[in-house]
């Protein structure tokens, strides 16, 4: 039985995604993209299907032991990226620190004119570094690291599906541009959008990622205390 289970989670986590891959090479545009099409269609099946979340990650949780490995995966651009990332090294620290910055601040002053509630806005605060990080850093506010993992998972999939719109209206065309604005803004996801422009833009969204992580660690609870 937990066998059976455990194949249904993995084979329609990973059908559900090499069909939305599919569909994105031929209807190239961004509300196509993979990760937001096959999470919608899981999230649709479970729901008609009246299969409970804890029966599909008995499968989908090995998905969850791929990403440290996919994540450490980026160090090959990097490193092959890497004479560009030293050239731009103090504008990507300087950029992506004031890109910390706005994400926290803009998050938890929205949440506050919205009136949600004391939890809802210390878990919005992070929303924009990788999960890991964000549900500690959740946790370290007050608030709920679950809701955390959510609005990451929104900041992620939103920024990597408004990114192509966004880079187009301002004309952003440079590599460096792209990938710290993903890399800042939508963490892994808009890391693996990024390579999708190019390697440099993965390897300068990959460096992003990490700084902007540990930056948000650190001035999360200033930003909180000051603007809170």
């Amino acid at each position: 039985m937990i066998v059976g289970m455990t194949l249904f989670g993995f084979s329609l986590t990973l059908l559900a995604y090499v069909l939305a891959k599919a569909l994105y090479k031929k209807i190239r545009i961004p509300f196509l993209l993979p990760v937001l099409t096959a999470t919608a269609s899981i999230m649709i099946l479970l729901t008609v299907f009246n299969v409970s979340y804890e029966t599909y990650y008995l499968g989908a949780q090995w998905f969850d032991h791929l990403l440290g490995p996919a994540v450490v995966a980026l160090a090959l651009p990097l490193y092959r990226q890497l004479p560009l990332v030293k050239k731009y090294l103090k504008t990507i620290l300087v950029s992506v620190s004031i890109g910390a910055v706005i994400g926290v601040s803009t998050g938890l002053l929205l949440a506050g004119r919205l009136g949600v509630t004391e939890e809802l806005q210390l878990s919005i605060v992070p929303k924009s570094v990788t999960a890991p990080v964000a549900m500690d850093v959740a946790v370290s506010l007050g608030g709920v690291p679950a809701l955390a993992a959510v609005f990451v998972a929104v900041a992620g999939i939103g920024g990597s599906v408004i990114s192509s719109y966004v880079f187009q209206l301002a004309h952003i065309h440079h590599p460096l541009a792209r990938g710290i604005g993903l890399g800042c803004a939508s963490h892994a996801i808009g890391t693996a959008k990024a390579l999708e422009y190019g390697e440099q833009e993965g390897a300068i969204s990959s460096i992003a990622m990490t700084i902007s992580a540990i930056v948000v660690s650190i001035i999360a609870p200033f930003l909180v205390f000051l603007l809170y």
